[in-house]
């Protein structure tokens, strides 16, 4: 018989693609998965894995596992929900992934409402980047991640997860306050080909949207400053270091001297976040309540 904890090995060695950083994700050592992967190909009798240069890369019957794995690890998430169900399951701790912003916008304001409406849950909320917190959901390291629809992200039908949109902002340009663009209305993109720029780092979400952006505007952006905290990026624009592309409610409360912000002439960039969860778990009675506050707080 195929143990659970081994299809869950399995796919996390086929999302990291390397034993060692399978192993770093699970909290378990390389040799502690590499017995797993043994025992799991003895069960199956069938070949899993293979080891390469670049990794590890499942076998075609490790992929055909891989297939109902998604499957069996999600109807056992379901089974857990329904037993907690069955036993009340009004007490509890709940962990939340989010980004900063995120943070400040839903994830905080969901915090207060279940004070009222839950207070037997207690949340605890990790700050990671959107880009990082999926793979934390999909490791088992939190409950719910607060996320950004990013180039290479998990689609909206990953049979490992189940997305729930929250909200999506605009992209406004953030320029020197002495910037030719200054006294515009809306900034035109293609008018900022020839600009230094200032964004986060590459691996960000929020860095595939501005560079998406501006390749849909015609040019590629010159990146001279790199940071993930927008209020530094928006310090950096008040020095003159150049123009930005910043989420308008990372604005909020940002010290906005030295610079002018205004938004995009045409079809302005966007960011698009929403909450996701592991497959089945949507109807735990500790996570339902959590997804239900962060979709109310991204309504008001």
């Amino acid at each position: 018989m195929i143990e659970a904890r081994r299809l869950h090995i399995l796919r996390a060695v086929a999302d990291h693609r390397t034993v060692t950083a399978a192993a770093a994700a699970l909290y378990l050592t390389p040799s502690a998965v590499s017995q797993q992967l043994a025992a799991l190909e003895q069960e199956t009798g069938h070949r899993l894995v293979e080891r390469g240069a670049k990794g590890v890369r499942l076998t075609p019957a490790g992929e055909i596992l891989l297939s109902h794995t998604n499957a069996v690890l999600a109807q056992l998430e379901r089974a857990e929900a329904e037993l907690a169900a069955y036993g009340s399951g009004e007490a509890g701790t709940v962990t939340v992934a989010s980004f900063a912003t995120g943070i400040a916008l839903v994830v905080a304001p969901a915090l207060a409402r279940l004070a009222a409406s839950a207070p037997g849950i207690r949340i605890r909320v990790q700050d990671a980047e959107g880009d990082a917190s999926l793979p934390m959901v999909l490791d088992r390291q939190v409950d719910v991640a607060v996320a950004v629809e990013y180039r290479g992200a998990p689609a909206a039908d990953d049979p490992r997860l189940t997305h729930v949109p929250l909200y999506a902002e605009p992209f406004d340009a953030v320029v020197p306050v002495a910037h030719r663009l200054a006294d515009a209305e809306v900034v035109p993109l293609a008018e900022l080909a020839k600009d230094t720029w200032i964004g986060p780092y590459p691996g960000n979400p929020c860095h595939d949207v501005v560079v998406l952006a501006c390749e849909s505007a015609g040019f590629q952006p010159r990146l001279a400053h790199s940071s993930d905290d927008f209020r530094a990026v928006v310090s950096l624009a008040a020095a003159d270091a150049g123009v930005a592309l910043v989420p308008r409610s990372a604005l909020h409360g940002t010290d906005l001297t030295g610079v002018v912000v205004r938004p995009v002439d045409g079809v302005a960039p966007t960011r698009r976040v929403f909450a996701a969860v592991r497959r089945g778990a949507e109807e735990h009675p500790l996570i339902r309540p959590v997804l239900d506050a962060l979709g109310e707080a991204s309504r008001a």
